[in-house]
């Protein structure tokens, strides 16, 4: 019998490898359950239908299609990992609490309680970061940031604030950063100087922000070295870049966190500043 970490990583192996075989509604499903495994467990059906964008009856047909009864009897396997994960048995007790109804729209209520799931779901996604990110990836991106003649940064709506920081960290180290906010709608403007010298980072998450899309096939064809930081390894911005981190971040009922955003873009900053 295989344990929970085990059956969690054959089904997501089941599902990337038969990805292309799948209907396009199974595929946002597919993309979805690839990209949001942190939340799988607390999220109703209908909130992960909304959110895949499919009929909650897709949902049904794409856990038969891999072999469950159910979409719920599917839910149980990210559970079941989730609980495992989480060694210490007061927070196991309140996972189960949060959890165990099937799909009933039961969420935590009192502030305290949404604080305590934030903090157990964001500590699992840091946990993930530190996994799953590979070494390779991060020195290249030091190395590019460390050689760069000016730092384009883009991030808009959701990834603004993560963008922001960025450019104010690398402000502090004195390197040429330059936040790409389309401030009257000057977008291309704002990165028309930009050179083979240079290098653009963007930071989008789906739904992607089409400008966002714009701005890095334009320093492609200026031939800017790229970073991308984004939520999935088929994200428009994986196809330009030359270093993508794939975040994983903790999301409730819709509410997604920036907590691995800002760990690893300050992880970046500190880390070019040891390079000084």
């Amino acid at each position: 019998m295989h344990n929970n970490s085990t059956q969690l990583s054959l089904l997501q192996d089941d599902i990337r490898s038969r990805y292309e075989t799948l209907s396009k509604r199974l595929k946002q499903v597919a993309r979805y359950i690839l990209d949001n495994s942190n939340s799988i467990s607390f999220d109703t059906v209908a909130s992960i239908a909304a959110q895949a964008d499919v009929p909650p009856s897709t949902l049904i047909r794409f856990a038969n299609a891999f072999g469950f009864s159910g979409f719920n009897e599917m839910k149980q396997v990210f559970r079941q990992h989730l609980m495992e994960e989480t060694v210490n048995y007061t927070e196991r007790a309140r996972l189960f609490r949060q959890t165990a109804t099937d799909d009933s729209d039961v969420s935590p209520e009192s502030p305290m309680e949404i604080l305590n799931v934030f903090t157990m779901v964001n500590s699992h996604s840091l946990r993930q970061l530190a996994i799953q990110l590979n070494p390779h990836q991060l020195n290249k991106a030091i190395h590019l940031l460390n050689n760069a003649e000016n730092i384009y940064v883009i991030g808009l709506r959701r990834s603004f604030s993560i963008a922001s920081y960025l450019v104010y960290a690398l402000r502090h180290l004195e390197r040429r950063a330059f936040l790409i906010d389309g401030l009257g709608g000057m977008f291309t403007e704002q990165l028309s100087l930009v050179s083979s010298e240079d290098v653009v980072t963007a930071i989008s998450y789906s739904p992607y922000a089409h400008e966002a899309i714009e701005l890095v096939e334009m320093g492609a064809k200026r031939g800017a070295r790229q970073i991308a930081i984004t939520d999935s390894q088929v994200s428009p911005l994986a196809a330009f870049s030359d270093v993508c981190f794939v975040v994983r971040e903790a999301q409730i009922n819709g509410f997604r966190s920036q907590v691995a955003s800002l760990c690893l873009v300050q992880t970046l900053a500190v880390s070019l500043a040891l390079q000084s």
